[in-house]
């Protein structure tokens, strides 16, 4: 998942950390290419850095050379360094692909005019797709950027065993939800598991308790700042945060979330606010204890909402704007919006689930069908406050919710939005 912030930030000299791998296809001046698709190389620059998305890309991409002749060239870069230096990355030298977000990252770029548009591809693949996946696709000027594969649903994971072995029931209500943290606390464990050093972790929690109490409109406009920081409803989410501090597991801005996932793995911890991505993702490697795992939607807070929202972020692909062979580019696109090239994805990758209609995976696990499932319940679905919002927005809460996690007194929260509504002014008005 993005979850790295400053994705707008030049931080790298052009064609710097990202540049283009290079490749064989034939292009003339204007960049596209003017010899056959079948046999061309085509270069993607992917952020699957970590071994199993690196796999499941890797198998994605084999499939879309079996299926178009196309030949793929991957340049692998870490993942948080990929979002924080993606502006001058595709200001440069940039791949042919890309590996990117669905929502408001992609418009950003696709605005800026470093993307091509894909109009043409969706003309072939758009039947493989629901509405809500082609709207995410789409740009402010009404032009398809982006191929979606998959998305993923935040949730609150635990591991069954100790549930049953404690007594402890899955709670619906915030008042159920604080109760069980106390009893936990009470049993010698860490409530909720938590680590936030990358700072994109807590923008989740954020968002879920925005969603909880305020809706679904209410995020979406706080994103686009037609609603101020200073706002009482942003207020009323950091009360809320802070009432829930007691039972999260400490020192986070120290800690990266994997390590955080340790200790619901050892449970030492009762639970763990998270994207099946990242914490099923953990656990793949021991079936026993993957099929211990389980997750429930987060709880309840003001009833208007109940539990019909949440943020499940769509991953996809975009075609760079100076993208030397954009035929061929096109044509491995072609492929991966398709059903078989999910399935063929999702083979090896066990915690997200594929976006195409009619979509047949049998390798799914009990997180990847539920996930299905309680995505299916929600009203609407968010990205992602690091994907709804521009991205310097972004950044700025980052930094202004690792202060508040290091220190979560209600005394500072107002403090706190004034920065906020300060940095939204400068960012979205200039």
């Amino acid at each position: 998942m993005l979850k790295g912030a400053g994705a707008a930030g030049l931080t790298v000299a052009a064609g710097g950390l990202l540049s283009a791998c290079g490749g064989d296809s034939d292009t003339d001046d204007s960049g596209k290419s003017s010899g056959p698709v079948a046999g061309s190389t085509v270069t993607f620059g992917s952020n699957y850095s970590d071994p199993a998305t690196r796999s499941a890309f890797a198998a994605l991409t084999s499939a879309g050379t079996a299926a178009t002749k196309v030949k793929v060239k991957i340049n692998t870069v870490d993942h948080n360094s990929f979002q924080q230096n993606i502006t001058s990355y595709l200001q440069g030298t940039p791949d042919d692909l890309f590996t990117w977000f669905a929502g408001y990252r992609m418009q950003y770029f696709a605005a800026q005019g470093l993307a091509q548009p894909l109009d043409d591809v969706w003309k072939k693949i758009g039947g493989n797709f629901g509405p809500a996946a082609k709207q995410l696709s789409t740009g402010l000027d009404g032009h398809q950027y982006l191929v979606p594969l998959y998305n993923y649903p935040w949730v609150v994971f635990y591991r069954k065993s100790l549930f049953k072995k404690n007594g402890y029931s899955v709670p619906t209500t915030w008042d159920a939800y604080l109760d069980l943290c106390k009893k936990m606390k009470s049993d010698g464990l860490i409530p909720i598991a938590f680590g936030d050093k990358d700072g994109w972790p807590a923008l989740g929690t954020f968002d879920i308790l925005n969603l909880r109490l305020n809706g679904y409109d209410y995020h979406v406009k706080l994103m686009k700042h037609e609603i101020p920081w200073t706002d009482q409803g942003v207020h009323t989410v950091f009360q809320h945060w802070a009432e829930m501090m007691p039972y999260v597991q400490s020192g986070a801005n120290g800690r990266i979330w994997q390590d955080a996932a340790k200790t619901l793995e050892s449970k030492k911890a009762g639970m763990m606010f998270q994207g099946t991505n990242q914490v099923a993702a953990q656990f793949v490697s021991d079936k026993a204890d993957l099929d211990d795992l389980d997750f429930f939607p987060f709880p309840a807070i003001n009833p208007k909402w109940g539990q019909d929202y949440m943020d499940a972020p769509t991953d996809g692909f975009m075609l760079s704007k100076k993208a030397k062979n954009p035929a061929a580019a096109k044509a491995l696109l072609e492929y991966i919006g398709t059903g078989d090239a999910e399935a063929e994805y999702l083979k090896t990758d066990q915690w997200d689930v594929g976006l195409a209609k009619g979509l047949k995976v049998p390798s799914y696990n009990a997180i990847q069908k539920k996930s299905v499932a309680e995505i299916g319940k929600c009203k609407a679905v968010a990205q992602f406050m690091d994907r709804d919002a521009d991205p310097a927005m972004a950044t700025a809460m980052i930094s202004l919710i690792q202060k508040f996690v290091g220190d979560p007194s209600t005394g500072g929260i107002a403090a706190l939005q004034k920065s906020a509504e300060s940095q939204a002014k400068a960012i979205y008005t200039g």
